[in-house]
């Protein structure tokens, strides 16, 4: 089922309309789960950091043991070929994929240059400003690289994520604050965390248990720029509960305020959260001098 609408997929060397049929029965991909993706932002007539996005899915296909077979370059070729289809008022999800379509004599391992690609355009609206989350905790942690491919962006780690978040909805909560295996925060379920204490700014250091987003990334930059004083340390759920203001840093909605972490509530709005606000404005004012 597509999350967005106006679909379009390049496969096998074009573009179609449309939610193609990509995946066949047999493809290690289908049932052995060897698939990575990424996911890049068209708004506004702009597709910031695509080149980084297409990138890391290169990575992401190597830790995987899938063999690569699209250069960065011809990658953005492809997607801003596809992306022309679009008007500039169109928020378009650039999803380009790879999976594996066989595997070695056991079948396990996937085998070297066999691999499907391809790109998903979907139309889906970016939030407003104002469109907040809430946190709660879970009892569903992190992995790390000892039991799973956690220097990926790869499919096989989502079900994990969804149980958080499916868990975090039952408790009547947007998403989930979630915690590495040492039990300190890490990210949510769904993008990376940002919180803020006395106007400076905390995120957890990268320690191999959760993907540093390139959102994530841009924004530190932007934020330094600015003057803002940002740390990345090692940060408790406490220090949540002691923050001024908390939000979400990821792809799909750049940059999403938290209204509260379990009891604990922050206040957002046109008076309140002023470095989460600022945050954003600096994004989209970055991505404009990139045009």
């Amino acid at each position: 089922m597509a999350t967005g609408t106006n679909i379009k997929t390049f496969y096998e060397g074009t573009w179609h309309d449309g939610d193609q049929m990509i995946m066949r029965a047999a493809d290690h991909g289908s049932w052995l789960g060897t698939t990575v993706f990424d996911g890049a932002r068209l708004f506004d007539g702009l597709s910031p950091d695509l080149d980084k996005h297409c990138a890391r899915i290169n990575r992401s296909a190597e830790a995987l043991m899938i063999t690569p077979t699209v250069t960065t370059e011809d990658m953005i070729d492809i997607i801003s070929e596809g992306l022309e289809s679009y008007g500039r008022d169109q928020p378009v999800y650039i999803r380009p994929m790879y999976w594996a379509l066989a595997g070695d004599e056991l079948g396990i391992v996937p085998r070297a240059g066999a691999t499907g690609f391809a790109v998903c355009l979907e139309e889906i609206p970016m939030a407003p400003p104002e469109a907040a989350t809430t946190l709660t905790r879970t009892r569903f942690r992190r992995p790390v690289l000892e039991d799973n491919v956690v220097n990926a962006k790869a499919g096989c780690l989502y079900p994990n994520n969804a149980r958080m978040m499916a868990e975090a909805r039952a408790k009547g909560f947007g998403n989930a604050l979630v915690a590495d295996a040492m039990g300190n925060v890490a990210e949510s379920a769904s993008a990376n965390v940002f919180m803020v204490k006395d106007g400076e700014v905390f995120t957890p250091i990268p320690n191999g248990t959760f993907l540093a987003g390139i959102t994530r990334e841009r924004h530190m930059i932007n934020m330094n720029a600015d003057g803002l004083q940002i740390h990345e340390t090692v940060l408790s759920f406490d220090d949540f509960h002691d923050a001024d203001e908390v939000f979400l840093s990821g792809n799909m909605m750049k940059v999403t305020p938290v209204a509260a972490f379990d009891d604990t509530t922050y206040e957002i709005g046109a008076n309140a959260n002023p470095v989460t606000r600022r945050v954003r404005e600096m994004y989209w004012d970055w991505a404009a001098s990139e045009r």
